[in-house]
């Protein structure tokens, strides 16, 4: 069970990366699309820089860190896994005490029957998620690259390496891919017509006039409800776009504030940015996982009814 979990983890970091790429290769005519330097900006750009093509895909800088994520998430997969032991030890006790107490952690919150089916997902996004932003929270990311000599020291205008999270062309893939899950499931678990019904019909016992007011009511709710789930994965992913940019922000400010003391004023900011950072994997995974419950989640009957 644990080999077959790790197994669908690293597989769906390998297919999550083409959305990646398709997202990157359509940045130039998007609004955070890739940087244009002929307008100058203060603090960090909004969009991603691009450092070279290959096959005229665009490569971003944001791109880069992705890549290392999704390879140091494999290879440490395939490390703590090379030497299944009954009783584990060092790497592969942590992976399995990462992997058991999320699979526990979801169970408790959207039951045992959905989370055998799910699971796959909201786990590889959880620790995808985490895995990029304490990455892009190492030395290096985002202070090494191409730029120019200032009255206050170097400034670098194109770096070579940027948070994956603070590029929305990642945050909205990853929200797209869970849209798409999200329809798979809910035809799954309830069929084309149980998910009309849940969206639509109306809930709880009335009869008469009651009852046409009622169908009414629920079918105006389902329109909105519509509108509702077409934005989520808009929200979803402008929500982690916009914290880890702002963080990321936060962090360059404090930087550059005091000419001297740039390799201080941040340590404490990082310590914050560390937290910020499970806080926002934890933060999409539970509602991408309430998303899911809402849909996939039956109607449980009166008992007392079904013995009349």
């Amino acid at each position: 069970m644990k080999t077959r979990i790790v197994i669908l983890l690293v597989t769906s970091v390998l297919v999550a990366l083409p959305f990646v790429k398709v997202f990157a290769q359509e940045a130039e005519t998007t609004v955070f699309s890739v940087v244009n330097h002929e307008t100058p900006e203060h603090g960090l750009p909004q969009g991603a820089v691009e450092i070279g093509r290959i096959s005229g895909l665009p490569i971003t800088n944001s791109m880069m860190v992705t890549w290392m994520a999704a390879v140091a998430l494999i290879v440490f997969a395939k490390f703590a896994t090379r030497d299944m032991k009954l009783v584990p030890e060092g790497s592969q006790n942590l992976w399995e005490w990462m992997i058991e107490g999320l699979y526990a952690f979801l169970e408790g919150v959207i039951g045992s029957h959905l989370v055998k089916r799910t699971f796959w997902f909201f786990a590889t996004i959880f620790i995808f998620i985490l895995a990029s932003n304490w990455i892009g929270l190492i030395p290096g990311i985002g202070t090494i690259g191409w730029g120019h000599q200032t009255a206050n020291g170097f400034k670098v205008d194109q770096p070579f390496f940027r948070g994956a999270n603070a590029d929305l062309n990642l945050t909205l893939a990853m929200a797209l891919v869970f849209f798409a899950c999200w329809i798979v499931w809910a035809l799954q678990e309830q069929g084309p017509l149980g998910v009309l019904k849940e969206l639509f019909a109306p809930k709880g016992e009335s009869a008469g006039l009651m009852r046409v007011v009622m169908i009414v009511v629920f079918f105006a709710v389902g329109c909105l409800e519509i509108v509702s789930i077409l934005f989520r994965p808009i929200s979803l992913g402008f929500r982690l776009y916009g914290n880890t940019f702002a963080g990321e922000n936060m962090l360059e400010t404090m930087g550059t504030l005091v000419p001297g003391l740039g390799w201080l004023l941040p340590i404490p900011f990082y310590f914050l940015e560390l937290l910020v950072g499970i806080v926002q994997a934890m933060v999409f995974m539970l509602l991408t996982a309430v998303f899911t419950l809402l849909i996939c989640q039956h109607e449980e009957k009166d008992p007392v009814a079904t013995e009349k």
